[in-house]
């Protein structure tokens, strides 16, 4: 092949990438935020101030819950009676009964921790909710 012909090849090969690229930003899902977002239907009339954003489902919180960490395994998880608590990096989302379906609560957990730390207890720890746990001498214990 000629000079003339790699330049083009290779400027082809850029073009489709940065179109790839170009389409994932702005249609992925990076976050467990955005899959809640994109997967489920907004019901601002439920949301708990600014703080915790709501959405719904006519899915039990089970369904939902295992839809969700399908796509996102949360650093911790709570399931008790009264709902399924998630945990991630910098989000909480919460899965709330409904008579027919499940409300949906999208929080940071700088506010998430404070409200439902009387329900998670110690089982959410407090924190960036990294899976990856550290060495160092005396780790794992």
């Amino acid at each position: 092949m000629t000079y003339r012909r790699w330049f083009v090849v290779g400027v082809a090969v850029a073009v489709i990438g940065a179109l790839i690229a170009a389409f994932t930003i702005f249609y992925g899902n990076f976050s467990p935020r955005g899959y809640v977002e994109d997967n489920y239907s907004r019901a601002s009339g439920r949301d708990i101030g600014s703080n915790a954003i709501a959405y719904t489902s006519n899915k039990a919180p089970s369904e939902v819950s295992k839809q969700i960490t399908d796509a996102w395994k949360p650093a911790d998880q709570y399931v008790d009676g009264s709902g399924v608590y998630l945990r991630y990096d910098d989000d909480s989302v919460v899965i709330l009964p409904l008579a027919v379906g499940s409300v949906i609560l999208l929080e940071r957990m700088t506010t998430a921790y404070p409200r439902y730390h009387s329900v998670v207890g110690n089982s959410w720890g407090w924190g960036r909710g990294s899976t990856v746990r550290g060495g160092g001498p005396g780790s794992g214990k």
